[in-house]
Formats: C-alpha cells, structure tokens, sequence
C-alpha cells in the first residue's frame, strides 16, 4: 500500500550535468548523505537525511533537459491518472513505466504547461523523512492560467482550493491597494490545495497555486516550486552563495513562515522555508 494518499507530494528528484557537484552542494547545504543505486535506466543517486530518504539526484542523459527540481504526486494507479491528465486537457509527456520494483513513474503537464511527476509507489514509497530541516516541505504551481490550473488539479487528483488569506490573521492582510504579485504576498493570487477527504482548510493543505503576476519576464515559463525545511532561513542563502549558487529572491517573512528563493551552483532552482509556528 501507498504510503501517501492520491495526489499527495511524495517524491522530488534534480536534474543535473554534474552529479559530483550536486552531492558536494546538498551535502553541505543540507547535511545529506548519498547512495547509488542502479536500474534497468541507469544509475540514480538517493538523498539521505539521517539514513531516510529526503531526495534523488540524476544525471541529465541529454545536456539539452532543463536543469530543474521535480516534484512527484502520489498516484494508486498512475495509467488511471495518465488517463485523467488527458482528459482534463494536461498532457502526459512520459507514459507510464515500472523503473525496476521502485515505482511507476510518469511525467506530464498541465494546461499551463507546468510540468510535473506521477509516482505509483512500489518498493519505494516516496520521502521517508519530510517536514523537518534538511527535507522536503512544501510545491506550489506557478502559472498564468490559474482557472485553467485550478480546474486541471481539481480533476486529476480531487483537489480542493482554499484562498491563502482564509489561513492569514486579519490584522497580517495586505491591503487591496498595496498588493504585489503572489509570491510577494498576494493572499488573492495564491490558493492552497487539500486532498480529497480532506478538510478544505490551510492546516490541512499539501501545497498550492500561485499566478504570475505582470512584473515577471515573459519568458518565465510556468513551473513548480519546491521548497525545502532549513532552521535558518537567514544563513542558507549565504551558504549557497559560498557554494557557488544563487539567491533569487532574498529572505521575507510571511504568516507561514520565512522563505526565500535559490538556485544551486548548475541553475537548479528551489526554495526554503524556515516555517512559523503557525505554518
């Protein structure tokens, strides 16, 4: 049985040139540990935290992929999910396949051309360690077609939407007037999805959407977002400059949590999250 209910995030892995270079960077940054393990599709490096697994690494087998973070949905049956995808006016890039006894694993996009993963778990159920410094903490989508999305997600994988500001005390609301695109703190421009059987509420949420507002270039695609848990939002973006990676978007606090924006030392691009009690 699925460690993860449907639709939950389960899994994230990095595309990377470099595998050496990405062990050296999220070994120092997070504290992981590494092991290789082979398949019938080559080799694929696991993330440990404390001996669980937190992460995969993979090579690029083409120098022409993106650079990029994946973010895994958990699926019982992922051909019935492909199946869904495409009717809901997604599309599946890579169909379903068996990667050993592992999982099934698909890719695919929604309407917005967000690309995400499907993991159907079979030895392997997904993050063995979540939630705490040094693992996995939160996705979101960001997209310009947040209707189109919204409706996508609710199809696939039974997703209800909640506003972000239902989960924001009154007194920490930006006013109308002086609201900035969403991942500046836009309560109006973000929603937060709780799986079904959930109660539709920000304490039970998974991850979210959030719109790309007017002031982003228009050559930024749609794209997912993962976010790690760090204890120190203030010194991670300085331990990846050292490291020779990024910082996109400098530390802000939200009712949630303080977070910011990073890209690794090949332009992989993730975020972390120091979270509030709250959140």
């Amino acid at each position: 049985m699925a460690a993860f209910a449907e639709g939950v995030p389960c899994w994230a892995d990095v595309l990377l040139s470099d595998l050496a270079a990405g062990r050296r960077f999220y070994g120092e940054l997070f504290g992981w540990t590494f092991e290789e393990i082979a398949t019938a599709y080559g080799s694929y490096t696991r993330a440990l935290l404390d001996g669980k697994d937190v992460a995969g690494l993979v090579r690029k087998p083409d120098g022409r992929m993106p650079t990029v973070w994946n973010i895994y949905f958990a699926a019982k049956d992922a051909a019935a999910t492909a199946v869904r995808i495409r009717e809901a006016g997604g599309r599946v890039i890579t169909p379903p396949v068996w990667i050993d006894e592992f999982c099934v694993m698909a890719t695919a996009a929604d309407p917005g051309g967000a690309v995400f993963g499907i993991w159907q778990a079979g030895s392997h159920p997904g993050f063995g360690r979540r939630g705490a410094p040094g693992s996995y903490g939160w996705a979101e989508v960001h997209t310009r077609q947040p209707r189109a999305v919204d409706a996508f997600y609710r199809a696939v994988f039974g997703y209800e939407t909640v506003p972000a500001a239902e989960g924001v005390p009154a007194t920490e609301r930006v006013p109308a007037t002086e609201r900035v695109p969403a991942a500046e703190g836009a309560p109006d421009d973000v929603v937060l999805w709780t799986p079904r059987g959930e109660p539709p509420d920000p304490r039970h949420a998974i991850g979210g959407r959030v719109v790309i507002g007017e002031r982003y270039p228009a050559e930024l695609p749609a794209h997912f977002l993962t976010y790690f848990v760090v204890a120190d939002c203030d010194q991670a973006p300085r331990t990846v400059h050292r490291l020779g990676g990024r910082v996109l978007k400098t530390p802000e606090d939200t009712p949630y949590g303080r977070f910011a924006v990073l890209a690794d030392n090949q332009g992989a691009v993730f975020a972390v999250l120091a979270p509030s009690a709250a959140g």
